[in-house]
């Protein structure tokens, strides 16, 4: 693997050869990745693999005409053949008035933050093996438990690049700790599956694998002998593992690109309370070892902490340079790509603030309810904002979570979601994407 010199290096140098070929601008993205998974099954080896990989993608513009191409062969003479190829493509390529790099006047000119995510230490293959046997051992030992599908550990590093001709260049580095585990509960047709995993930036955050699989077989065990739920409306509680999937459909309302495509449910909510006033969403780009933290976004601009929803108000849109031109507006430092075509928009590390409430105190007064732990389908429509996903979860009587439900559907709007949903105060930072224990009421139910 290249170090962070070579691969900032790389990319400044298939710009300069972009402009020497004649682009009136460019930009380069260098990436690679290596990593390491070993996988278990009843208490067997199961699968040693190692990947690598690296990329290094070219945007050129000539005149309001653009293009791009990546390339997995770092060759010198396939690199010069990718250059020629794209600056050809770029020629025939339709104007674009709101195609170009980000404003100069905007790019990040400090050093980079400091945000601690390459963690120097890299397990052996022995130790990924002993930490997956711990897992599946542990998730087996559970009563009820009576198959496996497996248990596992990882470990990676990623390093990322981006250089443009108008003067920025950076590049920063990222490592991954995992383990999980997936079992099985029950025999024949009444059994049921579930799984566990925890995924840190450094090795020394990384949850005990025994607990890891603990927790993966004491969510099948709960799972089995599911009843059947009538229709009708009522309250959903959505356990933190499935609930920041509602911040998702929210996010995928504010990108840029979907505000200028008009084909947002948001579209007329600029500014507006989507929310209770008790609600803060968070986008933390900085958060130390945070899963998906990074010190400049996908044009070189600076990124900071910035409320998505702030006390229940939706506070702007996330732009890329391209979509901001379109809107008349300015990028705001959410631009995400990958190794070939137009930057788009995206976030990092989001979080919903905790409420005052416990899990317990939310539902307390639940007469019948869902304590929702899985949704299953994509029945969510990003223009009108229309809900409808199969669930399966725990059945809530009289404030106390009881029998397993499954083959279930829960039905409503998303913006009518928004204003009912109540958060508990059990925020934890385990995933790119954290939300407390959440209530909505008002929701139909349809049951299987």
């Amino acid at each position: 693997m290249l170090s962070l010199e070579e691969a900032q290096s790389r990319a400044q140098d298939l710009v300069t050869a972009a402009r020497r070929a004649g682009a009136d601008a460019a930009d380069a993205i260098y990436a690679c990745n290596a990593s390491t998974n070993v996988s278990v099954r009843l208490g067997a080896l199961e699968d040693v693999e190692r990947s690598e990989g690296e990329e290094i993608g070219l945007r050129v513009f000539i005149g309001s005409r653009s293009a791009s191409i990546s390339a997995s062969d770092m060759n010198p003479a396939t690199l010069a053949t990718l250059v020629d190829r794209c600056i050809a493509m770029a020629g025939q390529a339709p104007e674009d008035p709101y195609a170009g790099l980000a404003p100069e006047d905007r790019l990040l000119k400090a050093v980079l933050p400091a945000l601690d995510l390459a963690d120097p230490f890299e397990p052996e293959p022995a130790d990924l093996r002993a930490r997956a046997m711990i897992a599946e051992e542990a998730a087996r030992a559970v009563p009820g438990v009576t198959n496996s599908e497996g248990g596992g550990a990882a470990t990676g590093r990623s390093q990322m690049a981006l250089a443009t001709s108008h003067g920025f260049a950076g590049a920063y580095a990222g490592t991954s700790h995992s383990t999980w585990a997936s079992v099985l509960a029950g025999t024949g047709a009444d059994m049921q599956r579930d799984h566990a995993s925890h995924s840190v930036r450094h090795i020394e955050d990384l949850d005990d694998a025994e607990a890891v699989g603990a927790r993966a077989g004491h969510r099948a065990v709960a799972r089995l002998n599911p009843v059947k739920v009538g229709s009708g409306v009522m309250p959903v509680i959505f356990d933190p593992r499935i609930g920041s999937s509602l911040v998702g459909h929210l996010i995928g309302g504010m990108v840029g690109p979907a505000i200028a495509r008009r084909s947002s449910f948001l579209l007329e909510s600029l500014g507006e309370a989507l929310f209770d006033s008790g609600i803060t969403i968070i986008d933390d780009p900085l958060r130390l070892r945070g899963l998906r933290s990074r010190p400049f976004d996908g044009e070189g601009l600076p990124v900071e902490r910035r409320a998505l929803i702030d006390k229940g108000v939706l506070t702007g849109w996330l732009m890329d340079s391209a979509s901001a031109r379109q809107l008349g507006l300015e990028p705001t430092g959410h631009a995400s790509r990958g190794g070939s075509g137009a930057p788009g928009a995206g976030v990092t590390n989001v979080h919903m603030e905790p409420g005052a409430l416990s899990p317990g105190e939310l539902m307390a007064d639940v007469k019948r309810g869902l304590y929702v732990t899985e949704l299953i389908g994509m029945g969510v429509n990003g223009v009108t904002g229309d809900y409808s996903r199969g669930a399966a979860g725990f059945l809530i009587e009289n404030g106390v979570v009881g029998q397993a439900v499954s083959e279930i559907t829960i039905a409503s709007n998303l913006k009518d979601m928004f204003r009912a949903l109540v958060p508990a105060n059990d925020l934890v930072f385990r995933y790119g994407m954290n939300v407390p224990t959440i209530r909505i009421d008002g929701m139909t139910v349809a049951g299987g």
